[in-house]
């Protein structure tokens, strides 16, 4: 039986380089936005749809593609994070319901 790969291993290049920008400047996210040029509140919704994405794969749940979609329009900068997150809260709360 072959051993499951290591979930920082399943991540795409850009997310396993975000990961090692990220303990590169010692978790600072500030630095980090520094390093990418964009804001804080950017960086930040990054890394809770990165940390999201490694829950599902340790715990073997499939992605959420409104999740996802969700954390790229707050990437573009078309939405806010808060606005994301209250989106997400209500599409998941809609699920629990059905």
């Amino acid at each position: 039986m072959t051993r499951p790969r290591h979930p920082l291993q399943r991540l795409d290049e850009t997310e396993q380089e975000f990961v090692l920008r990220l303990v590169l400047a010692s978790g600072s996210l500030k630095e980090l936005a520094t390093s990418y040029g964009v804001s804080y509140p950017t960086i930040r919704a990054r890394l809770d749809r990165l940390i999201e994405k490694l829950e599902d794969l340790v715990a073997e749940r499939p992605r959420d593609p409104l999740a996802d979609k969700l954390a790229d329009l707050v990437s573009g900068g078309v939405i806010a994070p808060r606005t994301a997150k209250e989106l997400l809260k209500l599409h998941r709360a809609a699920l629990e319901e059905s």
